[in-house]
């Protein structure tokens, strides 16, 4: 018969035992790697891609764009997506999530441009500095003036280019472009993004009560909204 020393230290043994099992178990098992979530693609004003340029070459072909296939979605891009989707009973929104790529015929897994995200933020960011105290209408407006710079061949071609150019806003030279940015803001910079553009094409803006500056003070007014005046 086994004696009741023998039986504890069997079982002392297999505790043991197990233990070590386990100690091997968890050195040599890895637990499998998730492969990251695959974010939406989305192309929107801003962004510079092939898949721009297939969305470009497309729609020409269908007659809602008529600009040149650059590779880059400005306004024209913005609006012929808009007229697009708005055609094909959409949300007639400047965006060319996957849903509207579909129904061009364009697939895409490729994840959503930084960029894009980046230049959404800086916007934002100008229009909560340069339009704080405007209504939301004026904060849309000023959001359209950088767009319409970058469209424009007298200013540089990108947001940050833009809104970095010496001279350009207040609100850089101030610091104010530090401070928190509005959910007002954010709203109307993604408002500017999809098209809206309340100035009717400005390039420029100022406070009429705030600068004596001849010459912003001799551009053709083309609206007045809320304390600025926006002129071409």
């Amino acid at each position: 018969m086994i004696s009741k020393e023998q039986t504890s230290n069997l079982i002392k043994l297999a505790v043991l035992i197990l233990i070590n099992l386990c100690i091997i178990f968890f050195a040599f098992y890895q637990i499998p790697e998730q492969t990251p979530a695959v974010m939406e693609t989305v192309s929107q004003y801003g962004s510079k891609s092939s898949e721009v340029t297939k969305i470009q070459t497309r729609l020409k072909s269908w007659g809602y764009f008529s600009g040149p296939v650059t590779g880059y979605y400005g306004s024209q891009t913005t609006e012929a997506v808009k007229k697009f989707k708005k055609k094909h009973g959409l949300s007639a929104t400047g965006v060319a999530d996957q849903k509207t790529l579909s129904l061009i015929g364009i697939s895409s897994s490729v994840p959503a441009s930084s960029s894009s995200n980046s230049d959404f933020e800086l916007l934002a960011r100008i229009i909560s500095a340069e339009a704080r105290g405007e209504p939301y209408i004026g904060q849309v407006a000023v959001g359209a003036v950088v767009l319409n710079r970058v469209e424009s061949s007298s200013f540089p071609d990108s947001i940050s280019g833009v809104v970095y150019q010496p001279g350009a806003f207040t609100a850089i030279t101030d610091g104010q472009i530090k401070e928190a940015v509005t959910e007002s803001a954010r709203r109307a910079a993604r408002e500017a993004l999809n098209g809206s553009d309340p100035t009717g094409g400005a390039l420029y803006y100022y406070n009429p009560d705030k600068t004596s500056n001849k010459w912003i003070r001799s551009r053709p007014v083309i609206t007045r909204i809320g304390q600025h005046l926006f002129c071409s």
